[in-house]
């Protein structure tokens, strides 16, 4: 199973980058991981790797435990046409008790049981039989003595008396089992039957054979005498016959354990049938499975807190963080690898692993490890621009030798553009939720270069605000939209107490006023915030 490696919900470029490059190089380390994102990627980002010609990571919907995740049966099924004693002695020889019926396509078409089987023994109609030559030749130990049918339909019939008695009585929908009577076998080849059976292994006269190959009517011998035969001929029934096909309790391969153990909890079987997405048939799976369930496991990058995580995360096993944020509140049972550096962008830790890793940086990760660290830092216009972000893209840019502002403001150009997008896209595009000092905080960061259009909205803007504000039950809701050529923040705001935030930046008490210097919201909002909640209390 790989690790999955995944950054925040509403991921940026720098959680996006930061995945893909750490998964790139734990796979030259020899580990099995796969980046993934938990929402779509913004204009900057598909810019970024697009530029670099990179694939945009799978987007996964959670970490939960899934069927696929447990260590169920995984098995073959076996066709319709399998004898009901070929599917018994399977059975037997594996020590299991339920065998799945499936068809060319390996789709599931029903399931037996031991219990099934036993049953079908006893209630059976032993007088009809459904089945190929196939199965009866495997089953019986037979010897094809002359060819007819391979597939056949009708009624069982053992016939011991004298062959004038049941005159009238064989037609073609008849199978009849003989000794060595050869005034019956003679009756029953003139008389069109489908299937003769002779048992004993007792040597039939020539012209008998012939006579039967001439009119295509199936003969056999068995080494077992009529008795036994007649009792064991019922079990070469096509084992479709008394499969269960209906009201059978499934799972897919992606049912999450909770629902699977609830349904469980409902229903008395001991097996149940797993398929996937397109209903082949993959395995069983039992109680057993479900009690020391397998794990996710998972790598954070650039979060970590419940909250901007995958949903899910607290099933999943964490084996390692690497971020630059807070400490937030995600918790383990074990001991595990957490990075977190005070740098301006998780890709320059990831850019310091490879180089104490000895690991050789290919042009296309070079290439969005220094986007990253130029996305998070503004092009170092920000205040958590530390010398590591720095030294970073100075290296990097060794490597790639562009004009480090053209490049920058490309990218921001193409991240910023918010042309076709609705207000909701806009807000949730970097939208992160924080707890201050028991305050829950709701806040969107907009980086553009057209303040102008974001203000043609402003009402909009303010009335989806305070609906997320009601709907989410938050103290705070702030929209920060970001003008990168003037460095600063304007804001856009609902909260609980409206003081909190002319007292946090020092601004009246009025939408859309401009904080001067104020870009980050790790770095300056929060903090800010946190001290005017400390003061107001």
């Amino acid at each position: 199973m790989s690790t999955l490696i995944f950054g925040h919900k509403n991921p940026d470029t720098d959680s996006v980058v930061s995945a893909i490059s750490l998964s790139y190089l734990k796979t030259q380390l020899g580990y099995e991981t796969m980046p993934c994102i938990l929402d779509p990627i913004n204009k900057e980002t598909a810019f970024v790797l697009d530029y670099f010609q990179l694939e945009i990571p799978q987007q996964i919907d959670n970490v939960k435990v899934q069927v696929k995740d447990l260590d169920f049966h995984i098995t073959e099924g076996i066709k319709e046409s399998t004898s009901i004693l070929s599917a018994y002695n399977l059975m037997d020889k594996e020590k299991i008790a339920t065998l799945a019926i499936v068809n060319q396509l390996g789709e599931l078409l029903g399931i037996v049981s031991i219990k099934d089987i036993a049953v079908s023994l006893i209630t059976g109609d032993f007088r009809k039989l459904e089945t190929s030559m196939d199965n009866l030749i495997s089953d019986l130990d037979g010897n094809l003595l002359s060819k007819g049918l391979w597939y056949f339909r009708g009624n069982v019939s053992v016939i011991d008396d004298y062959h004038k008695t049941i005159r009238g009585l064989l037609g073609p929908e008849d199978i009849i089992i003989v000794g060595d009577r050869y005034d019956i076998i003679e009756y029953a080849i003139e008389s069109n039957v489908q299937l003769i059976v002779v048992t004993g292994n007792r040597e039939i006269p020539e012209k008998f054979l012939i006579r039967a190959q001439e009119q295509n009517i199936a003969m056999i011998s068995v080494p077992y005498d009529s008795l036994y035969t007649t009792r064991v001929i019922d079990q070469c029934n096509y084992i479709s016959k008394i499969m269960r096909s209906t009201n059978i309790t499934r799972f897919s391969n992606r049912d999450y354990l909770d629902d699977v153990k609830e349904t469980m909890s409902q229903s008395h079987y001991r097996n149940y049938p797993v398929v996937n997405q397109d209903k082949k048939f993959l395995g069983f799976v039992g109680r057993k499975h479900i009690l020391n369930p397998k794990r996710k496991k998972a790598i954070l990058v650039d979060h970590n807190e419940y909250a901007q995580s995958a949903e899910g995360l607290e099933e999943s096993e964490i084996l390692e963080i690497i971020d630059h944020h807070k400490l937030g509140d995600i918790s383990t049972a074990m001991p595990i690898s957490f990075r977190n550096n005070p740098v301006g962008s998780t890709a320059t830790i990831v850019y310091s692993m490879f180089r104490e890793n000895q690991v050789k940086i290919p042009v296309s990760i070079s290439g969005i490890l220094l986007s990253g660290i130029l996305s998070d830092t503004l092009s170092f216009r920000s205040p958590t621009t530390t010398p590591a972000d720095q030294a970073a893209v100075k290296s990097l840019n060794e490597i790639l030798n562009y004009d480090l502002e053209n490049y920058a403001m490309k990218m921001f150009k193409a991240g910023t553009s918010l042309e076709g997008q609705s207000i909701d896209e806009i807000f949730y595009k970097d939208y992160k939720e924080f707890n201050l000092n028991f305050y829950k905080a709701g806040i969107s960061q907009v980086f553009t270069l057209d303040i102008e259009e974001v203000f043609r909205q402003k009402e909009e803007f303010l009335a989806f605000i305070n609906q997320t504000h009601k709907k989410e039950n938050h103290d705070i809701t702030l929209l920060l939209i970001t003008d990168i050529l003037k460095e600063g923040s304007y804001i856009l705001y609902a909260s609980k107490k409206t003081n909190i935030i002319s007292t946090a930046f020092n601004i009246p008490k009025k939408q859309g006023g401009f904080i001067p210097g104020v870009v980050s919201r790790k770095k300056q909002v929060l903090p800010r915030l946190i001290n005017a909640i400390e003061l107001m209390e």
